[in-house]
């Protein structure tokens, strides 16, 4: 190490991870050089740049802290994990789409390859750290390989899984509820997580840094995003019912969630869950438990996921059904398509798959989203859905992206709520009621909106787990 700096570190992989990550750290640890490597150089030159790669509230005033100080974007791996004490692997581990384990197993192929990276390049022994969301047992995997390299070089492997939601990743860094390490439970293994602990005890108090081995460190993040997914899918199997009987979700949320064992996060009924991490994380399980023959388990878990698609199916034929049967030729008007707010993040979003339904029944779909390029959209559709202009005709004709909602809404038969952004709820809906064709639908896919004023202008609402004023005579 130089006298200028305590310690190195080095992040391979510049995305949703790994930027905010290395980003926080570098503010927090001012004697430590962080540099984060990728071998995209549009990447790299977005996070050089006044305009960050990705949207996340709080990021750009970090990043303009600390860049050019003690925080580094770079794509000269070799020079970065050479020079590095630590190395951090925050790459994509994407569901496989073919081969063994096709839509369930995650595809660690990216992680291997920064594994054999490290074991090429290093001139020295390193702690190498998985920050990626892996299958548990992975770690044997790269330290198999770091052990395979030619120079004698002793590498210990440590898991630090990340628990950040999008929107609030920076606030989830500043402050986070536990920081998670695992490791060897050997002594060189114990010393690597000592040096881990080390830079995260420079803000975060050792009462909330948890120790493990390697394999519980694994396996604890694909269970935490399970369990947090299964609540939303239990809330909304319980907003079919209530739709059904004439109960109101919002109030069964606060009931429920008004007994300490049980909370109330993650409570709230939506369109569905979206996002990198809740699908792909349980299907992973789901592979996993189908692999050590727990075929229970895993029907358990892929129940989770067949109750989100069928919400978000339910929800587009919603929509169908109450607006005569037909939406062939209408104008519709789609408000968010990001899967949460405070993101431009659209995979696997809700929202896509909504749009996807209502194009195939020939509707002419209108898109505001005010952080999500039409691009991204169309990139992650043809990914996620395999749906492209070459086997799609009209796609692209058929989904037309607006810069203004008002523009958006005009002459259109409906409005769908699928993003809880804020601005939805501020918007004038007397101006955008007299500009549509009538009647005039609105579906609220997040709960967001006062259902009640909107009926007093002259809307026709269906919002998700609420009962229909219309069907119900005694509510």
């Amino acid at each position: 190490m130089s006298e200028e700096w305590d310690y190195k570190i080095c992040c391979m992989g510049a995305g949703y991870v790994g930027g905010p990550t290395m980003a926080v750290i570098a503010k927090k640890c001012p004697k430590v050089r962080v540099c984060v490597v990728d071998i995209s150089q549009k990447q790299i030159d977005a996070w050089n740049s006044p305009k960050l790669p990705i949207y996340e509230p709080g990021l750009p005033e970090v990043v303009e802290e600390c860049r050019g100080k003690n925080l580094f974007f770079s794509t000269d791996l070799t020079t970065e994990i050479q020079n590095a004490d630590m190395i951090f692997i925050s790459v994509n581990t994407p569901t496989k789409t073919q081969g063994i384990g096709a839509g369930r197993a995650a595809n660690v192929k990216n992680c291997e390859l920064c594994a054999r990276t490290i074991a090429e390049v290093a001139t020295t022994g390193k702690i190498v750290v998985e920050k990626s969301t892996v299958p548990v047992r992975t770690a044997d995997a790269v330290r198999r390989v770091l052990k395979c390299n030619e120079k004698g070089l002793e590498f210990q492997v440590l898991s630090n899984p990340e628990f950040l939601a999008e929107g609030t990743a920076i606030d989830d860094l500043m402050e986070p509820s536990r920081v998670l390490i695992g490791g060897q439970q050997t002594p060189a293994g114990l010393a690597a997580i000592d040096s881990l602990v080390k830079i995260y005890a420079n803000w975060v108090p050792n009462d909330q840094i948890i120790t493990t081995n390697l394999w519980s460190s694994e396996l604890s993040k694909l269970v935490a995003n399970a369990f947090l997914a299964q609540r939303v899918s239990s809330i909304n199997s319980i907003s079919a019912l209530c739709e059904a009987t004439g109960a109101d979700v919002n109030e069964i949320s606060r009931a429920v969630g008004s007994d300490v064992r049980i909370g109330s996060r993650f409570l709230k009924s939506s369109v569905g869950f979206g996002g990198s991490c809740f699908q792909k994380d349980i299907l992973n399980l789901v592979y996993l438990c189908e692999t050590y023959g727990l075929d229970e388990c895993a029907a358990y878990w892929n129940q989770v996921i067949q109750l989100n698609d069928y919400q978000k199916k339910r929800f587009s034929a919603k929509m169908v059904s109450k607006m005569f049967n037909t939406v062939t030729g209408k104008k519709l008007s789609i408000f968010g398509y990001a899967f949460k707010k405070d993101t431009g993040d659209v995979r696997e979003t809700p929202s896509m798959f909504v749009v996807r339904d209502l194009v195939q029944e020939g509707a002419k779909v209108f898109v505001y989203d005010p952080q999500v390029s039409r691009e991204d959209m169309f990139i992650e559709m043809a990914y996620t859905c395999n749906v492209t202009k070459e086997n799609t005709p009209r796609l692209e004709e058929s989904i037309t992206t607006s810069t203004c909602p008002y523009e958006a809404a005009k002459g259109s038969h409906a409005i769908a709520i699928l993003t809880e952004w804020d601005e939805f709820k501020d918007y004038d809906y007397n101006r955008i009621y007299e500009s549509m064709a009538k009647p005039a639908f609105v579906f609220d896919g997040r709960n967001i909106l006062d259902h009640a004023a909107l009926r007093e202008i002259g809307f026709e609402v269906y919002a998700i787990g609420k009962p229909d004023p219309t069907q119900f005579n005694d509510l």
